[in-house]
């Protein structure tokens, strides 16, 4: 049972790894390029280490340190990267995709501005 679950952890943690490779190919601005960048590397990055945690548990009683501090660094580091290079490009003046509908940020910047 245990093999199923560390199978499922590591499988999981590909497929977003591999989404976001492909949303970063596929979608048309830089902003939702991050988006699939970030949220893929953040959960598929931690499926994998949490994959690794179980094993290297199970398999052997080995209680990590170094994976349990690898999976909080890349959930608390990647979001914020992700917000902070979209919160420069826009502050650069790179445009948003042109289907998009609305600029929430522009908005805040306006009210704050007036």
């Amino acid at each position: 049972m245990i093999e199923i679950i560390i199978s499922l952890l590591l499988l999981l943690g590909t497929f977003f790894v591999i989404s976001g490779s492909i949303g970063i190919l596929r979608f048309p601005d830089i902003y939702t390029r991050l988006h699939a960048a970030t949220k893929a590397a953040t959960l598929g990055v931690a499926g994998v280490l949490l994959g690794a945690f179980v094993f290297l548990y199970v398999e052997n009683g080995i209680i990590s340190g170094k994976l349990i501090l690898g999976i909080i660094f890349i959930l608390i580091t990647a979001p914020v990267t992700g917000h902070m290079i979209s919160r420069a490009a826009h502050q650069t003046g790179v445009r948003l995709w042109k289907h998009s509908i609305r600029d929430e940020l522009k908005n805040d910047q306006k009210k704050n501005n007036a």
